[in-house]
């Protein structure tokens, strides 16, 4: 099984402007196919912008919507490339911070709705989604799907883990002072699980927000395959099948595992 190239597109686009940033994510799923990449992460919220306020609610579109429908159209046109955007849902009187992953073919392969709200912009805008692991094949990897805060909590993803989860793709909006996520908690979460994640973060000032940057791909050894800087960037990075099957042969941390200890957590 080839290596998945994975780009990861580190932009707050233009917020409150979906147009814009449907156009800054086509110009980003071009240079993406023409490096070979087969997966294209956007951040969290980023066909709409993060801090908006009670714009969240007017921007806020079906999963099936004008939107998803677009995004379809650029993925057709950029063969074999799979594209991950975060967007607010509306689904009847609720709206969900969501992420949408669109296959090659320009249809929908799985959207999943933030489980872990954040703070108190997030309770307000949003219903958390109940759905923990939402998985899909590409490319012959079963990639899983979070967003932002979810991947804060170990039980989040060692619940991906045991499902079998090999690329976790997590759109993200990390803003000053917790930069050490990127840093440090997310290839602690790729080497204790034995899998890689994206993590594909916002960046520069926004509304109340300072976001970071740092997107991150690291492996199931625990180190970060490729990082961005603080600025607007694509990041590319392959995912290899081989390195991971060998990781997980040498590593026990799931072989080792004594779930009748764990019953406390639950």
């Amino acid at each position: 099984m080839p290596p998945l190239r994975t780009a990861l597109l580190q932009s707050s686009g233009r917020p409150g402007d979906v147009a814009r940033n449907l156009e800054i994510l086509d110009a980003a799923a071009t240079r993406a196919a023409a490096a070979g990449a087969g997966v294209l992460v956007c951040p969290e919220m980023f066909l709409t912008g993060y801090a908006i306020g009670d714009d969240v609610q007017r921007l806020a579109e079906p999963a099936d919507g004008p939107s998803a429908r677009a995004i379809g159209e650029i993925a057709a046109r950029h063969h074999g490339l799979h594209v991950l955007y975060g967007y607010p849902e509306r689904d009847g009187e609720q709206v969900y911070n969501s992420a949408q992953l669109i296959g090659p073919d320009g249809t929908s392969l799985a959207n999943y709705r933030k489980t872990h709200l954040f703070g108190g912009f997030e309770r307000e805008q949003f219903t958390p989604g109940d759905q923990p692991v939402v998985q899909v094949e590409v490319g012959g990897l079963s990639v899983g799907i979070m967003i932002c805060y979810d991947v804060e909590f170990p039980e989040n993803v060692r619940a991906h883990a045991l499902a079998g989860t090999d690329l976790l793709l997590v759109p993200t909006a990390q803003m000053h002072p917790f930069q050490f996520v990127a840093e440090a908690v997310i290839p602690v979460r790729a080497f204790e699980n034995q899998m890689y994640v994206a993590y594909v973060n916002r960046t520069g000032p926004e509304g109340e927000f300072e976001f970071v940057g740092l997107s991150t791909l690291a492996g199931p050894d625990g180190i970060a395959k490729a990082r961005a800087g603080r600025d607007e960037e694509l990041v590319l990075a392959d995912v290899d099948p081989a390195f991971l099957a060998r990781s997980r042969e040498t590593n026990p941390y799931l072989r080792d595992r004594r779930p009748g200890l764990y019953s406390s957590l639950v």
